[in-house]
């Protein structure tokens, strides 16, 4: 027990666990409704898209996540519009807006000549450096998600099965796709610090990819890809400080190791599904 148990006893490592199952509480709404819809290159660009916001944040000396919502809120509206043009798909717009935000995060980087953002940091985040104002900050942020994601979720649900339902029904699909980009929003601002741009599509999709393969009900699916997300929280953690690896790396890739785990399990599940049903259906047969 004491190995289990010792790493959290010292307080920036248990401070880490608590931002981290917040991150993974907050990923977990947003992120289910990514993995349903099948957007998760939009999640993946929208968090390297924050790079020039990040960027510029710290050469003016502005808060790193005002600069990283202020990028992330550009990619959010840059993508609804382009979506609207009649010839160009949600791929197209994801990926122009990608490659631009990229290149003009790079083009302020290099133009500082005190190369004053930490690219490591931003890149990979520090997990175990997370201040007691941050988890205040992440706090609310999940707070805000959950409040959002119980009173939207009809709409939300709606939308993602069929726009002209949610319209006959007197919903507004657009509000409700806009708030779903804020959501995904939120849940990359508040998690890139903690695990860094790279690695929060891990949080992200890891944990909701290895819950809908277990249920059906939404609600349910977010309650076990917040379980599994603050499961690889804490393994990760604990790995990290016995193995001596980077903490949100760690925590990334025991978020899809234990995807690879659930996946495995449902192969598994589905086949003894198959063999149990097959002799119920040949003796069910009558021959010719």
């Amino acid at each position: 027990m004491d190995l289990l148990l010792e790493p959290f006893t010292v307080t920036f490592v248990g401070r880490a666990a608590v931002a981290g199952m917040l991150v993974a509480v907050t990923c977990a709404c947003a992120g289910t409704w990514v993995v349903l819809r099948g957007t998760a290159f939009l999640g993946d660009a929208m968090a390297h898209g924050m790079l020039p916001g990040v960027a510029v944040a710290a050469l003016v000396g502005a808060p790193l996540h005002l600069g990283a919502a202020a990028a992330a809120a550009t990619m959010a509206l840059g993508v609804t519009g382009l979506r609207r043009h009649p010839r160009l798909g949600g791929d197209t717009a994801v990926g122009l807006l990608l490659v631009g935000m990229l290149a003009l995060g790079v083009i302020v980087v290099s133009a500082s000549p005190s190369f004053a953002v930490d690219l490591t940091a931003y890149l990979f985040g520090d997990v175990l450096g997370v201040r007691p104002g941050e988890l205040g900050l992440l706090a609310v942020v999940a707070a805000v998600t959950i409040a959002v994601t119980a009173v939207g979720h009809r709409a939300f649900l709606l939308a993602a099965v069929d726009e002209r339902i949610a319209r006959t029904t007197g919903l507004h699909p657009r509000a409700a796709q806009a708030a779903l980009l804020g959501l995904l929003t939120a849940a990359i601002v508040a998690s890139f610090s903690v695990v860094g741009t790279l690695l929060v599509l891990g949080m992200l999709v890891a944990p909701p990819a290895a819950a809908v393969l277990w249920t059906s009900r939404v609600v349910t699916a977010m309650t076990l890809a917040a379980a599994l997300g603050c499961a690889a929280v804490v393994i990760g953690l604990l790995v990290s400080w016995h193995a001596s690896t980077a903490a949100g790396a760690t925590v990334a890739a025991t978020a899809v190791a234990l995807f690879a785990v659930s996946l495995l399990a449902s192969l598994v599940r589905d086949r003894r599904a198959a063999t149990t049903a097959a002799p119920s259906s040949i003796e069910g047969t009558v021959p010719a």
